[in-house]
């Protein structure tokens, strides 16, 4: 249907409106010809007085744009519109394209806007250097098996249609690819013309070997992810500029030159996926490079604080696989800050504000024009010292005064806009009780602590991309050793949330158990379900640093993690419905016991001695009553193998339930005379066997699926929990496993305390390593090893591991002891990941 037209006098009087704010006529009678999109333009110019905003034409075609975008859409309401004008106005949109993506980003994400992530996900201020550029396109390149330069004109297209490179110069973008071309594949060759003689035409075989033996070279050979990329463009401790030329010197005498980081959560929530990126870069670059890395958390809000996370947060680094070389608070510093913070009124560099939290906002502008001066921002020094003392005082309640560091109104980035240094706030700390009225924001707390404890290299996600100027700024008006900020793109999995909020929502109204449910993305949910924390850590590696966001699909997650499980899980028979089987021809007390690995290519997982006797259990998806050609595992009359028992059986006949009629036990023969038919399948099975407590039965295993049915629940209408799937969890009772799950359970969890027990112990022996606080909550080795260290594969059934509801009496009894069930005992499984499809199974 073709749009809308408006009529000639309406038409030309849009064109005239249109043509004030800076279009061509031609683009004014352009943008006149929709109705719906031209009244929208005009309620833009009436809404935001763009006539007197003095705009060029590519701001005008921009506007322009914005109003086509609108039109199309009914989910961007007037508030998130405003943010749009505002962000044109303020130079930070400047193409269709980042309008395009503008539009988008406000059709999800509503009032009050995050202008770090929409700045993010606009490619507002986006920039990348010529190296980091061709590091994206030679992992881009290696990554999609690019063979040669016939390849050249997709390469360009898939790099240019990457998340990480879609804001990137698109000429920049072909010359780059080119140069990665001609390093890897050599120079282009001519077209030759066609050959007379066919034969020595032959396709180009060797190059074809070549390229894929380089390939492999390559990967074999490839650099670490700390040395490559974004993380190995960083600078070298000391490179970071100073101000002071003694303000690096001094900063290299601390840290002897080495590389200095620091890891800083809130501790107002259980850490998720998206942090094991933040700890890896953090304390796996320091490690990397010989240095430090600090635990470090950022308690100026004692309002959201709770000592759970605190612990919560210390037991996930540790549970990583990281050691903090100290765990510190920025609360250790209050003093320091305090003093710093009337230096800087000192230097008339801050003042105390008493606006409202709306004239605040009003006098920043509301993002839509120019930042003004606050009316208290010229007052004298000595008022703003003596209002700051009153402040100190808890003369004030909160709102009623604040001190704002006077930065540069004229500067275009928000964070310059005389950002708040301290508030009052009426709440205990957790460790400075109730000394302290006032408290210290993150802007201004974090780069001084970090200046504080000599960090080398301040590294954080794309979000303070913005804050890196006031970050600095703040360093040089003290005249402090001023760290280096670098950005990195944070971890984002699809399909699930990590808000605290919605998460807390999920939790209280009973759509999942809590915080560690393992259907969620936090990490202590991770642990719970039994994924290894080096599997979290492969992941991360795997995915590489950059300044581009990594968005990826949970079966990406999964995927890895079954990798990681594949060769160092063990192997037990599991029967996940149990059918029982009768073996005739032997005799009631027939019992051979079988030598059966843990795993068939890792000898150094061991193996164990099962019971094969008379009676035996295999899966009931393992039986049919109709044969058919290309079924090959048990049915009436026929014969099939069982994975690591001496003979083949064969099914003579069955009993069936008179009112179900579903089969109930099978009776078969133990081909164990003659030559036996060699079988076409094998199944697996457990034994029945009670001296040995063959088999192991277990009380649930617990299958999750995802919990949100699409990749973005945050677009449902009316609200996320419109896309919870009302079947993200499956419970299977009576599965059986193998008797060895026994031995294997005390040895997993021993082996796990011997590691973390060596690993603490090697910390804590390193000089001057340490808390500065003796209240800091003690992560045991002990805590660092649950039942999820119980992992096994559950022969072509799937991953699993113990959940933590568990009740094993055997885990808590001597080592000399031998395990098994005890009174009380219940046992509980959660799938940790699937297995890949089994096409002969047909899984």
């Amino acid at each position: 249907m073709a749009p809308p037209k408006t009529d000639l006098a309406a038409s030309d009087t849009y064109i005239s409106l249109f043509k004030s704010i800076g279009l061509s006529q031609a683009k004014a009678a352009e943008a006149a010809k929709n109705a719906k999109s031209a009244n929208i333009l005009r309620n833009l110019i009436a809404s935001y007085d763009l006539t007197e905003a003095h705009l060029d034409e590519k701001q005008a075609t921009v506007v322009t744009a914005l109003a086509g975008q609108l039109a199309k859409t009914e989910s961007v309401e007037p508030s998130e519109q405003a943010f749009a004008v505002s962000a044109i106005l303020q130079g930070k949109l400047k193409s269709v394209d980042q309008v395009n993506a503008a539009v988008k980003y406000l059709e999800i994400f509503k009032a009050p806007i995050n202008e770090l992530e929409f700045d993010t996900e606009c490619g507002v201020g986006f920039s990348i250097t010529s190296e980091e550029l061709y590091d994206a396109i030679t992992s881009y390149i290696r990554e999609n098996s690019v063979t040669g330069w016939p390849n050249l004109g997709s390469v360009i297209s898939g790099v240019k249609a990457s998340p990480a490179l879609r804001w990137a110069n698109p000429l920049e973008v072909k010359n780059a690819v080119e140069k990665v071309f001609a390093e890897t594949f050599g120079a282009k060759e001519v077209a030759k013309p066609k050959a007379k003689d066919p034969k020595k035409e032959k396709a180009p075989q060797p190059t074809a070997t070549t390229s894929e033996s380089d390939s492999g070279s390559s990967s074999s050979n490839r650099k670490p992810v700390f040395e490559e990329g974004f993380m190995g463009a960083l600078h070298k401790p000391g490179e970071n500029p100073q101000i002071k030329p003694e303000l690096r010197e001094q900063h290299l005498r601390a840290t002897n030159g080495q590389v200095w980081t620091r890891f800083p959560p809130e501790p107002n929530g259980y850490l998720h996926i998206g942090h094991s990126k933040a700890i890896f870069v953090n304390f796996g670059y320091a490690a990397h490079h010989g240095g430090k890395c600090y635990l470090r958390f950022d308690d100026t809000n004692p309002e959201k604080e709770e000592a759970r996370y605190f612990e919560s947060i210390i037991e996930v680094v540790r549970w990583l696989g990281f050691e903090p070389w100290k765990i510190t608070y920025s609360s250790d510093y209050f003093d320091q800050l305090y003093n710093l913070a009337i230096e800087l009124i000192k230097r008339d560099k801050a003042y105390v504000c008493h606006c409202t939290q709306e004239q605040i906002k009003a006098d920043r502008g509301e993002k839509i024009s120019a930042p003004k001066a606050c009316v208290h921002r010229s007052r004298p020094i000595q008022e703003s010292l003596d209002e700051f003392k009153k402040m100190t005082d808890g003369y004030y309640r909160p709102k009623e005064a604040n001190l704002r560091m006077k930065m540069d109104l004229t500067d275009g980035n928000p964070q310059m806009w005389d950002l708040t240094a301290y508030r009052v706030l009426d709440a205990s700390h957790h460790r400075t009780l109730d000394k302290w009225k006032i408290y210290p924001t993150y802007d201004y707390t974090h780069c001084l602590v970090d200046s504080f404890e000599n960090i080398s290299h301040s590294l954080c996600t794309t979000e303070f991309i913005a804050s890196r100027q006031s970050y600095e700024w703040l360093c040089d008006a003290l005249d402090v050793y001023k760290p280096r900020q670098s950005e990195f793109g944070r971890l984002n999995l699809q399909g699930t949330i990590n808000s605290k909020r919605k998460i807390l929502q999920l939790v209280e109204e009973g759509y999942v158990s809590g915080w560690d449910d393992p259907r969620l993305y936090t990490l202590i949910a991770l642990r719970r379900r039994g994924v290894p924390p080096g599997a979290i850590l492969s992941f991360v590696s795997t995915l590489g640093v950059s300044t581009a966001a990594s968005n990826i699909q949970i079966a990406r997650f999964e995927q890895s993690v079954r990798q990681y499980l594949e060769g160092s899980a063990p192997r037990l028979f599991m029967v996940m419905r149990p059918l029982k089987v009768i073996i005739e021809n032997v005799s009631d007390d027939y019992l051979v016991m079988v030598d059966k690995p843990f795993h068939p290519k890792n000898p150094q997982l061991g193996s164990a001695q099962i019971p094969f006797t008379r009676t035996i259990y295999i899966d009931a998806d393992d039986f049919r009553l109709e044969d058919s050609k290309d079924y090959f595992r048990l049915a009436p009359g026929k014969s099939v193998g069982l994975f690591q028992a001496p003979y083949p059986i064969t099914c003579t006949s069955y009993k069936t339930d008179s009112a179900t009629g579903e089969v109930t036990e099978i009776f078969c023969r133990l081909e164990d005379s003659g030559t036996p038919p060699k079988p076409k399948a094998y199944i697996q099975w457990v034994a029945e066997h009670a001296s040995s407590g063959s088999p192991v039965r277990i009380d649930e295993t617990r299958i999750f699926h995802p919990l949100f049915k699409s990749d973005n629940p945050l677009a449902a209408v009316p609200d996320f929990k419109a896309d919870i799937s009302s079947n993200s969890m499956e419970v299977i009772k009576g599965a059986m496993v193998e008797v060895s799950f026994w031995p294997l359970a005390k040895r997993s969890i021993a082996d796990a305390l011997k590691e973390a027990r060596a690993r603490s112990a090697k910390a804590k022996a390193i000089p001057g390593a340490g808390s500065h606080d003796a209240n800091t909550p003690e992560v045991t080795p002990e805590q660092l090893v649950g039942k999820e260290c119980i992992r096994f594969q559950g022969l072509r059934v799937a991953y699993l591991a113990v959940d933590s509801d568990s009740r094993l009496g055997a885990l808590a009894e001597p080592s000399d002891v031998t395990p098994g069930v005890r009174q009380g005992d219940y046992l509980v499984l959660n799938r940790i990941a699937s297995l890949k499809e089994d096409a002969g199974k047909g899984m």
